[in-house]
């Protein structure tokens, strides 16, 4: 079998660098997204088969650059995994920054866009044509928290990329799932994990799950077979507040 090939965006830490590095360990070959070369490259850990890819998501000249980059060392590209992101403290509506807005809706959306519409696009026209997108979305994308509107709207805006990617893909043998994570145990949770506002007033601390947990509920979506996807996976802490939220 011809040894496959993925780009992880978000690669430096947390869920991206857990699912790189369960890629690596089950022999495929990894572009490593990120803007922090340092990151980047602490989780390549010197493994022959991770690939450097400093890039900002956000400008589309830098991303075709780094996926270029991947596809000619390669040859093709059989996976990508849209998992850049970013989550701003919660607040009233009204004290959003709209600065904050665009920010988040720069990063987790349009990020998410630039990098699929390219990986789609290297997909539809290599020499076998094909692959498999994940995209990263949230148990937000279906339940939002209190206070967290670009949080949740670009998180449901994930939700109708990924189906319309899939829906798109059909003609090219390019499948689209999305893994939507509730409360992974990484920086961007401590402060949900510390107390966090519930939707009935309190403050509240949740529990959280183990990253490799993660990377091993995408492991089993990136390696399913040609014509099998999985549309959407929720993995979540087992007693966190999201059946019943609310």
């Amino acid at each position: 079998m011809t040894q496959r090939t993925a780009i992880i965006t978000g690669a430096g830490s947390g869920i991206g660098r857990a699912c790189a590095r369960i890629l690596l360990k089950n022999g495929w070959k990894v572009g490593l997204v990120g803007r922090r070369e340092n990151a980047l490259c602490d989780t390549a850990n010197g493994c022959d088969n991770a690939l450097i890819l400093p890039c900002d998501v956000t400008d589309e000249t830098s991303v075709d650059a780094a996926f270029d980059h991947a596809h000619t060392k390669w040859g093709r590209l059989d996976l990508l995994f849209n998992n850049a992101g970013k989550l701003t403290p919660g607040k009233p509506l009204d004290e959003i920054a709209v600065s904050d807005w665009r920010s988040m809706v720069d990063v987790n959306l349009n990020g998410a866009f630039i990098c699929a519409r390219k990986a789609f696009g290297l997909m539809r026209y290599q020499a076998k044509q094909g692959g498999r997108i994940i995209n990263n979305g949230s148990v937000s994308s279906y339940v939002p928290r209190p206070g967290t509107a670009p949080y949740a709207a670009t998180k449901h805006a994930i939700s109708g990329l990924t189906k319309t990617i899939s829906l798109d893909g059909r003609a090219f043998n390019i499948a689209c799932g999305q893994i939507d994570i509730g409360n992974a145990a990484t920086d961007m949770v401590d402060q949900i994990r510390a107390g966090v506002l519930q939707a009935d007033g309190t403050i509240k601390g949740e529990p959280a799950m183990e990253v490799p947990d993660i990377a091993k509920a995408f492991l089993y979506m990136a390696e399913l077979p040609e014509g099998a996807n999985v549309q959407n996976m929720t993995v979540m802490a087992t007693n966190m507040p999201f059946v019943g939220r609310g």
